[in-house]
C-alpha cells in the first residue's frame, strides 16, 4: 500500500494529510482486532471496540502531533476502549471455568441458558490474524487466540490483561507499555509478574492446536467429520481421548469422558443426527459449522464446533449454540 509508513506519521498529520492517514488506520484493523479480542473474549464486542478505536482516532487526527508511532497511538486508544467496556462486567468464561462439575452420566437436562455476555466466543482466524507473516509468528499468534488462553486471560483485571498481552504476546518493551498506560516500568513489571502467576494456575497445556499441514491431524479431522455426519457414535468416540470434554455454551452443563459423551449424543443430542459439517477456522484451531436437518427440508444453522487435539486424538470440542455466529464466519443462512 502506498502512502506513509505503517508505524510512523509524517508532519502532514492534520489537514491534507488526513487522506493519506485513513488507509493507514485501516491497515491496523486486523491486529487491533486481535488485541481487542484477547482483551474482551467476544467476537461481537471486538467489532464494536475496533470500530470505536478507529472512529476516535479519525476524530483525533488533528490533535495527533506525530511524535509517537501511529501504531502505539492506536493501541493506546484501543486499550482505553476495552477497559471502558470491561468496567463493572462479569468475566466471560467457558462452562468448565464456572466451577460446576461435569454432568452426571445419566441423560441430564441442559437447564436454562446463561446470557451471551457470560461466554467467551469463537472468532474467525482471518478477523484477528494477518496473513503472510513469518510461520513462527503465525504459530505464536494461533496459540494466543486459543479458546483456553483467551478464557484464562479473562481471570486477569483489565490493566493486567493489557500488560500481559502487550508484553508476552505482542512483545512490546516495558518502557513502551508504561508509556501507553501512563505508568512506570516498575509498575508494568509488577503487573506482568502478577498476571503470570495467575495464568500459571490455569491448565493451558492439556491440548494443542492441530497442525493444518500435518497429514495425521488432517486424517483425524476427516475421520471426525465422516463419523459425525454418518452419526456413527462408536466410530466418533473412538477418536476421543478417554477424558475428552464436550461443552455447549450458552448452557452451563459440560461432559467429561467418552461414555458420557456417547450417552448424550445418543440421548438428548440425537437431534444432531443427519447434520452436515462445513469446515471453518476459529481461534487458531480447526472448527466446523454444524447445520442440523430442518423440518422443512435442507439444513439450518446449529453450532460452531471448535476442536482441540492431544496425542493424536480429540481432547475436546466446544459447541457454540449461537446461530448469530454464522454471519460472523461468513456462512450461508442454510444449506439446501
Amino acid at each position: 500500500m502506498t502512502g506513509l509508513a505503517a508505524d510512523q506519521v509524517s508532519e502532514s498529520a492534520a489537514g491534507p494529510g488526513r487522506a493519506e492517514l485513513e488507509p493507514q488506520l485501516e491497515r491496523h484493523r486486523v491486529e487491533l482486532a486481535g488485541y481487542c479480542y484477547r482483551m474482551l473474549g467476544s467476537a461481537f464486542e471486538t467489532d464494536d471496540a475496533v470500530q470505536e478505536t478507529l472512529v476516535r482516532a479519525w476524530r483525533g487526527l488533528d490533535r495527533f502531533d506525530g511524535r509517537s508511532a501511529l501504531r502505539s497511538w492506536l493501541y493506546r486508544i484501543a486499550t482505553n476502549v476495552c477497559i471502558d467496556m470491561l468496567n463493572g462486567r462479569k468475566r466471560r468464561a467457558l462452562p468448565m471455568d464456572l466451577g460446576s462439575s461435569p454432568a452426571p452420566p445419566v441423560e441430564s437436562a441442559l437447564g436454562a441458558p446463561l446470557p451471551e455476555y457470560r461466554w467467551v466466543e469463537p472468532i474467525p482466524n482471518g478477523r484477528v490474524m494477518s496473513g503472510g507473516v513469518d510461520p513462527a509468528e503465525q504459530a505464536v499468534s494461533r496459540e494466543s487466540i486459543r479458546l483456553a488462553f483467551v478464557a484464562a486471560l479473562q481471570y486477569l483485571p483489565p490493566r493486567q490483561r493489557a500488560v500481559l498481552i502487550l508484553r508476552e504476546v505482542l512483545c512490546w518493551r516495558a518502557s513502551e507499555v508504561a508509556e501507553l498506560l501512563d505508568t512506570t516500568e516498575a509498575s508494568v513489571n509488577s503487573a506482568l509478574q502478577r498476571a503470570r502467576s495467575t495464568l500459571a494456575g490455569r491448565d493451558l497445556a492439556a491440548a494443542r492446536l492441530p497442525d493444518p499441514t500435518d497429514d495425521t491431524d488432517k486424517e483425524l479431522l476427516a475421520r471426525y467429520v465422516d463419523a459425525f455426519e454418518r452419526y456413527d457414535i462408536s466410530s466418533l468416540v473412538a477418536l476421543l481421548q478417554e477424558d475428552a470434554v464436550q461443552s455447549m455454551p450458552p448452557y452451563e452443563m459440560w461432559l467429561r469422558g467418552r461414555d458420557d459423551i456417547a450417552r448424550w449424543l445418543l440421548g438428548p443430542g440425537i437431534g444432531c443426527r443427519g447434520s452436515r459439517l462445513v469446515p471453518v477456522e476459529a481461534n487458531g484451531a480447526p472448527a466446523f459449522a454444524q447445520y442440523r436437518p430442518s423440518p422443512g427440508g435442507g439444513h439450518e444453522p446449529w453450532s460452531i464446533q471448535v476442536i482441540e487435539v492431544s496425542d493424536g486424538r480429540i481432547a475436546g470440542f466446544t459447541h457454540f449454540l449461537d446461530t448469530n455466529l454464522f454471519a460472523v464466519f461468513g456462512l450461508p443462512p442454510r444449506l439446501d
